[in-house]
C-alpha cells in the first residue's frame, strides 16, 4: 500500500495566562483564558476546532485525580476527540508534537493545543510530589528531589569543563532581564551576576537566582493544515521539524555532562527540517531553563554551541537578544515563571510571535526565518524538540 505524503502543519494562533503563583483562577480557568486568546488569534471559534491536546504534568501539583480529564472543559475538548500529553517537564513541546501527528496524518484540519500547571496547589510543596517518582530500591531511600540531583549535574558540567558558577549566573542575569519586556512574567528583574551569587545556596552550587519559580499558567496553540492555514492567516508559521527521545530512567546511569536524549531528539528534528548546519540556519532559540545551567546544557545537546562552550558564548554576547544567537527572548522559564506544561507550550508561542515579528518590545531585530523550542523531564531523561519557520 503506497503510503501518503505528510500535510504541513502551521501555528496560526497563540495565547498565555499570567505567570504567577497562588492564582485565584482554578487550572479550568487558566486553561480557558490562555485558549480563547489562542483561537481569537487565530480568527477561529471551538465549535471550527476538531480535537484537542491537554498537557499537564502531575495530578498532583493541581491536587486532583486525572486531572486531564477535570481539565477537559476548560480547554475546549467536550464532545472532541482529546488527549493528554504527559512527559513530565516535556510535556509542553510534546503536546505540540502530539497535535502536529493529529494534523499531519491528516485526521484532523485543526487542533488546539493547551499546556496548564498549577503547581502551587501541590501541598505542602512540589518538591514532595518528585519523592514519589524516584525508584523504591536504589534512589528513594536517599530522599532524592530535583534541586540536589541537579546541584550534582550542574557540579558534573561545571567540573568537566571548568565552567565558574559565575558563567551559569549570566543565564540568570540575561534571561530575568529579557522578561522585563514580557506581559506574562512572574519574575523578571534587573539583577547582577553579584546579585545571582549572594542568594541563598539551596543545594551547592545552585544558588536560589538559578531556579525558577513554583508557578501557575496556561498556553496554549492553534494548529492548522496548510490548505486551512493559507485561508485562515496570512502569516502562518510552519512546524517544519519535530524530535524526541528518551535516555535510560535511572539519572545515576548517564553522563550527566552532556545531554544525549537532547541532542538525539535535535537531530531528528533538524532532519525533518532540511537543517544540516544548526548553527547557521537556526535563528532564535527557546531552549528549556528551569535552572540557569540547562540552558547552556541543552544548547549543547541542540548542538547550537560546541560541549562545555556555551558559557563562553553567553559571556561574549552570542546568546543576547541582539546577538547572534538570541537565546530565550522571552526571558524562559528563569524569567516569566515555570508551570511545568505551560512553560514548553510558552516557548513555541514566543517562536510564533518572534517569526511573525509581533514579539513587541522584545521582539529580535532583523528578520528570522527559523527557531528552535526544546523541552525536557519526566525523569530528566526525556528530550523534545520542535523547529519552526517562515516559509
Amino acid at each position: 500500500m503506497k503510503r501518503k505524503p505528510r500535510r504541513k502543519v502551521a501555528v496560526i494562533g497563540a495565547g498565555l495566562s499570567l505567570f504567577m503563583r497562588r492564582a485565584l483562577e482554578t487550572g479550568k480557568e487558566l486553561s480557558y483564558y490562555a485558549a480563547s486568546q489562542a483561537l481569537e488569534t487565530a480568527g477561529v471559534r471551538l465549535k471550527d476546532i476538531q480535537a484537542v491536546v491537554m498537557a499537564t504534568a502531575p495530578d498532583a501539583f493541581d491536587g486532583v485525580h486525572m486531572k486531564g480529564d477535570w481539565l477537559l472543559d476548560g480547554a475546549g475538548g467536550v464532545r472532541k476527540p482529546y488527549t493528554r500529553a504527559y512527559v513530565g517537564g516535556g510535556s509542553g513541546v510534546f503536546s505540540i508534537i502530539s497535535g502536529w501527528t493529529l494534523v499531519a496524518s491528516g485526521l484532523f484540519d485543526l487542533v488546539l493545543v493547551v499546556g496548564e500547571e498549577k503547581m502551587s496547589s501541590c501541598q505542602p510543596h512540589p518538591q514532595g510530589a518528585f519523592l514519589t517518582i524516584f525508584d523504591h530500591t536504589i534512589e528513594r531511600p536517599l530522599g532524592p528531589n530535583l534541586l540536589w540531583i541537579f546541584s550534582l549535574e550542574q557540579h558534573r558540567y561545571m567540573s568537566s569543563y571548568g565552567i565558574r558558577n559565575e558563567d551559569i549566573a549570566l543565564v540568570s542575569v540575561k534571561n530575568k532581564r529579557n522578561a522585563l519586556n514580557h506581559p506574562a512574567a512572574q519574575v523578571a528583574a534587573n539583577l547582577s551576576v553579584k546579585d545571582v551569587l549572594a542568594s541563598d545556596v539551596v543545594a551547592w552550587p545552585v544558588h536560589r537566582l538559578m531556579v525558577s519559580p513554583v508557578s501557575d499558567g496556561a498556553a496554549a496553540i492553534v494548529l492548522a493544515a496548510e490548505h486551512v492555514a493559507r485561508r485562515l492567516s496570512e502569516k502562518p508559521v510552519w512546524v517544519q521539524g519535530v524530535g524526541w527521545s528518551l535516555d535510560t530512567s535511572y539519572w545515576g546511569n548517564r553522563d550527566l555532562a552532556y545531554p544525549r536524549y537532547v541532542e538525539r531528539a535535535a537531530r531528528m528534528a533538524y532532519g525533518m527540517a532540511g537543517i544540516s548546519e544548526p548553527r547557521k540556519e537556526i535563528h532564535i532559540a527557546e531552549p528549556y531553563d528551569p535552572f540557569a545551567y540547562k540552558e547552556l546544557h541543552h544548547l549543547e545537546g541542540l548542538l547550537l554551541a560546541d560541549r562545555g562552550k556555551a558559557p563562553d558564548d553567553l559571556a561574549r554576547g552570542r546568546f543576547d537578544r541582539t546577538g547572534e544567537l538570541p537565546t530565550c527572548p522571552s526571558g524562559g522559564l528563569m524569567g516569566v515563571g515555570n508551570p511545568i506544561a505551560a512553560a514548553g507550550v510558552m516557548k513555541v508561542c514566543e517562536l510564533f510571535w518572534q517569526l511573525r515579528g509581533e514579539a513587541g518590545a522584545r521582539q529580535i531585530p532583523g528578520n528570522p526565518e527559523r527557531g528552535v523550542a526544546q523541552a525536557w523531564g519526566d525523569l530528566m531523561q526525556i528530550g523534545t524538540v520542535a523547529v519552526l519557520g517562515v516559509h
